[in-house]
């Protein structure tokens, strides 16, 4: 069943949530706050990027099976971070970045993408700015690739399939606006996700070079990583497996 047959929106004065009540059965909109987690006991986790992620873990009223989410609050990056922090002027509720990412997620699990679910996000309003949260299944038992290349060096199949991985969401046409070494994930089978869809979208196959600028950024992203940490198990033969793989794969 699609997503979107069990999408339900729930909206009160300056606030608008929209949530799958197939993962949901009794949602509050207190749940896009860390608060409501952190009250009941809830959290499982957290990491540090612009602001703080929260692993939380949700056991619904009827089937008891908990399930395990991650919670993230949008905040701006780079130098305009600094002044306004997480605070984004309102155009539109379907363009809000929550909208949008919820929305792109959907898209990607109806096309069977190695991402994570959406579960919900919230949009409150103050006049014409707003501040967004998501929520969005977390992958299990799941490294980022910069925790795992600070340990160990990964196999060549590996780095073969996180090249085929990158060309199934190209393939589909899905533009990934940061897609970097963390942004990557890889589970105990070895299985490859990509993950903070914020910012992404669909571009058409004849837009001018999306898909080498995001080879480009994450390419960066590992030379970066391999300058800042003393341990960093990446080559540039690395790199040339990864990019022929991608180049010569047809999903």
């Amino acid at each position: 069943m699609s997503i979107t047959h069990t999408v339900k929106c729930f909206q009160h004065q300056n606030e608008y949530c929209l949530y799958d009540a197939k993962q949901i059965d009794d949602f509050s909109p207190n749940m896009l706050s860390a608060l409501y987690w952190q009250k009941n006991k809830a959290v499982t986790g957290s990491a540090q990027g612009r602001g703080t992620t929260w692993f939380v873990k949700y056991t619904p009223k009827h089937n008891k099976q908990t399930q395990h989410w991650v919670l993230r609050h949008y905040y701006r990056g780079g130098l305009i971070g600094k002044l306004i922090n997480d605070s984004y002027i309102f155009t539109g509720q379907t363009r809000t970045r929550a909208a949008q990412e919820f929305s792109l997620l959907a898209h990607m699990q109806a096309l069977a993408l190695p991402a994570p679910k959406p579960i919900a996000y919230r949009v409150v309003r103050s006049g014409l700015i707003y501040q967004a949260d998501l929520l969005s299944t977390r992958i299990e038992n799941a490294q980022d690739l910069v925790a795992i290349l600070t340990t160990k060096s990964i196999s060549p199949h590996l780095w073969q399939k996180i090249g085929a991985t990158i060309k199934r969401f190209h393939h589909h046409n899905i533009y990934h606006h940061d897609l970097n070494a963390h942004n990557i994930l890889i589970d105990e089978a070895e299985n490859v996700f990509l993950i903070d869809f914020d910012r992404g979208e669909i571009r058409a196959n004849n837009q001018s070079g999306w898909q080498k600028d995001n080879l480009d950024r994450l390419q960066r992203s590992f030379l970066k990583e391999q300058k800042q940490l003393l341990n960093f198990h990446w080559t540039h033969e690395n790199w040339q497996l990864l990019l022929e793989t991608y180049l010569s794969h047809a999903p």
